[in-house]
């Protein structure tokens, strides 16, 4: 159960660190500019930061309620900025883009559900614990 946490942990922030280091090109900037994000320049990069740091405190198990948040409040905004399937008129378009939005609702769900139920047991926030711990019983004995 233990490595299955820390699996799951690296599979769900892996699209995150590989699409919040695409937040850095022209092309991903670009497009977002035509999707109609303003200052797409500023913001695209900034949510890159933000799903990568976020991405990283996750498959660390560092903090991972921040890091969880920092998700959601990626995929929220990104999901209906970048996949408003409900504007879409060719049916193909529309269908991609809601299958995107799904998509990024669903991972919404990923995260909070690590933000509930913590990092588990193969992660630095479960050291800090177990060191915080052995520190207290060598004080008490």
């Amino acid at each position: 159960m233990k490595i299955t946490t820390l699996t799951a942990r690296v599979l769900f922030s892996m699209i995150f660190l590989m699409a919040g280091l695409s937040h850095f090109s022209a092309a991903t900037i670009g497009y977002a500019a035509y999707q109609g994000v303003p200052l797409a320049n500023v913001l695209v990069p900034i949510s890159g930061v933000i799903a990568i740091a976020g991405a990283l405190s996750i498959i660390l198990g560092y903090k991972i309620k921040i890091g969880s948040l920092l998700i959601v409040l990626f995929l929220v905004p990104v999901s209906f900025a970048m996949h408003p399937f409900w504007k879409a008129t060719d049916p193909m378009t529309q269908q991609i883009q809601m299958s995107m939005f799904m998509k990024n609702i669903s991972m919404i769900g990923g995260a909070l559900f690590f933000f509930v139920q913590g990092a588990g047991a193969y992660s630095l926030d479960n050291i800090k614990k177990v060191g915080n711990a052995s520190s207290k019983h060598l004080i008490t004995a």
